[in-house]
């Protein structure tokens, strides 16, 4: 049975924090007359004692500082003294000058009031940390310390550091600081020496250094990696601090210390905004996102609460997590102006009356089926939302002089050989036809797999992970783009403030990442061994799945714009009369659920839709022969 921890009683605390006073007082009369009372004096130091302690045992019980656990003393335990004896010594300033109104003399000489100020101060704080540092030194003795390096040389790395030594228990010996960027190299932080990174290695093996903490400010993302990446390759767990805003009480605290993600390896540098261009086109409008519940589109509403809208209308069919970001606006971002809508972008009536009621001024469009093996075995669902869901949004922008119109695409509309692509790149195409049509300018946005998004690889590995394993990869070979999911939202409001209509913007999704080499970082970030504690098996690519995922059609190339991150696609431009009765003719036969024919007039559509390990490659055989066939015959 674990026997609970014994802790000093608060009214001795409070005793011996009054004998202070006593012994500071009386140091006080003495050293004021160098040790040589004269005999007035002594008579009144017997009856300014009582007066003293009273006043200071009134402020010890209004303010509790006898409360806190010693073990535990803070700065904010100190500053509590400071407040209480700087009170507690200004009601005795004010008695003295009353009596002395009223006598012509002093209750106590002024000079000794500062002095025992002083010196009452410094034994209250430095008693405290003397305990503090004596239980420390007995404690630790008993306990084998866990070896810690800290990255990071400034407040937050102190803040680490002070942090553990509050925790008694913790069993952590900082053993060094790392200097991320080699400028403070043989200085000490609280006795603690700073390190480069150079010896990294070497202080993990010389110190048999079991985790790392980082603690330091926008750390440059490649040097940050390269930190990681040497700990990962020692099995050395690697760590890092929340938020300084959500430390508890303006103190970190141990347990708030937490592993670091995967999210965190795949960081980039920061993406700089024209903040000035974005808010031309946002400030003062209603603003409308629809498919506003979900990972990319909740991110787009915070993302939007910056640039001052007159109101964003949130329209989602998933009601609990529209919920759940009605609560986050109102409770964390303390935004107001916005109204919830529940409904589908299929669903007619519903959004014909929302674009009558709200007449939004930009539409930010987001709802979408995205999961590509569901869409797979559901086409005619695809489609239906997909398709015809952006039609009707995009019909009801043009009726109500929406001025803006951004879409948000995916990569997997460039080539699709996947239902859910081709769906996405009709829209696409869409879109695009009715550019010129009005005065609404329509923008696309394509960008590939976003961190942590609803159906990412990401949650489900570290699902499978807290599960024990095993891991489930499609493909040993299998390559994705990746980019977090606030990065993709920043750069669709820059697209969307850059966008004159008709453009696809395509995003720089930096280096592509071998999904196996994902999750066996996964496994180590969490402490795990791969092959031993946690397997890997691969199922075979599932239906209309890519081993490698594009940005660009083959006829396509793009220009740059004027940040660096986004650039424009010069596509194929598609002749109105011809491509939209196709829609219209597609959308009018998904009543049917005829799959086959579903699919193959998206074919049609999209010619460079051609599906792989799936049954709809059949369709493309029967093509192929057609063609073969007529090309045979004009020879």
């Amino acid at each position: 049975m674990i026997q609970p921890t014994k802790y000093t009683p608060r009214w001795i605390v409070f005793m011996i924090d009054l004998i202070i006073c006593l012994v500071s007082i009386t140091f006080a009369f003495f050293i004021r007359f160098e040790f040589s009372l004269p005999l007035e004096y002594r008579l009144l130091l017997k009856l300014v004692i009582p007066l003293v302690l009273f006043i200071r045992a009134i402020h010890f019980v209004s303010f509790r500082t006898f409360a806190g656990l010693i073990r535990y003393t803070s700065t904010k335990d100190a500053e509590r003294i400071f407040v209480v004896i700087s009170l507690s010594t200004i009601v005795l300033f004010v008695i003295n000058f009353i009596n002395f109104f009223g006598t012509d003399r002093f209750i106590i000489p002024n000079s000794i009031l500062l002095i025992d100020y002083f010196v009452t101060t410094i034994l209250l704080v430095g008693s405290r940390l003397f305990y503090k540092a004596v239980y420390y030194t007995i404690k630790n003795t008993d306990i084998e310390k866990e070896k810690v390096l800290i990255v990071g040389v400034e407040q937050l790395a102190a803040a680490v550091k002070r942090a553990i030594d509050r925790e008694s228990l913790s069993g952590i010996r900082i053993v060094g600081f790392i200097d991320p960027y080699n400028q403070q190299e043989g200085n000490k932080i609280e006795d603690i020496e700073i390190f480069n990174t150079n010896k990294l290695e070497y202080l993990i093996q010389k110190h048999d250094v079991s985790r790392i903490i980082i603690a330091q400010k926008n750390l440059d993302p490649n040097r940050k990696n390269r930190i990681i990446e040497k700990c990962l390759d020692f099995n050395v767990k690697v760590q890092t601090i929340p938020d300084a805003s959500s430390w508890i009480n303006g103190e970190l605290n141990v347990k708030q210390i937490k592993n670091i993600n995967i999210e965190d390896l795949l960081e980039r540098p920061p993406i700089v905004l024209d903040k000035k261009r974005i808010q031309e086109y946002i400030k003062g409008k209603v603003v409308l996102v629809t498919g506003a519940a979900g990972s990319i589109g909740s991110e787009m509403v915070r993302q939007i609460t910056r640039f001052h809208p007159k109101k964003i209308v949130l329209f989602d069919v998933a009601e609990t997590p529209l919920y759940e970001l009605e609560l986050e606006l109102k409770e964390s971002l303390h935004f107001f102006d916005f109204e919830t809508v529940i409904g589908s972008v299929t669903n007619d009536y519903r959004v014909n009356k929302l674009f009558e009621v709200f007449k939004p001024q930009v539409v930010f469009h987001a709802a979408a089926y995205k999961h590509v093996p569901m869409m797979e075995n559901n086409p005619t669902e695809a489609v239906y939302n997909n398709v015809f869901g952006t039609k009707q949004i995009a019909d009801l922008s043009i009726k109500y002089g929406v001025e803006k119109f951004v879409m948000i695409s995916t990569d997997k509309a460039v080539n699709p050989t996947n239902i859910m692509g081709a769906s996405k790149r009709i829209a696409e195409i869409y879109t695009q036809t009715l550019n010129g049509t009005s005065s609404t300018r329509f923008i696309t946005t394509r960008f590939g797999n976003v961190l942590g998004s609803n159906g990412s690889v990401i949650p489900r590995f570290r699902k499978q992970i807290e599960n024990g394993g095993p891991i489930t990869i499609t493909h040993p070979d299998i390559i994705r783009y990746f980019m977090t999911i606030p990065e993709a939202c920043q750069l669709v409001l820059e697209a969307g403030a850059m966008g004159q209509g008709g453009e696809i913007f395509i995003f720089d999704m930096g280096k592509p990442v071998k999904i196996l080499d994902l999750a066996k970082k996964m496994i180590k970030l969490s402490g795990l061994t791969y092959g031993k504690d946690i397997q890997i098996n691969f199922t075979g690519l599932r239906p209309g799945e890519k081993l490698y995922e594009e940005l660009l059609n083959n006829k396509e190339n793009t220009i740059p714009t004027y940040h660096p991150k986004i650039m424009i696609a010069k596509v194929t431009e598609y002749n109105p009369q011809v491509v939209i009765p196709q829609i219209n003719s597609l959308i009018e036969i998904l009543p049917t659920h005829n799959n086959f024919k579903i699919v193959g007039m998206m074919k049609e559509i999209v010619p460079e839709f051609l599906s792989r390990n799936s049954i709809y490659e059949d369709i493309d055989r029967q093509r192929k022969y057609i063609t073969d066939e007529q090309q045979s015959k004009t020879a």
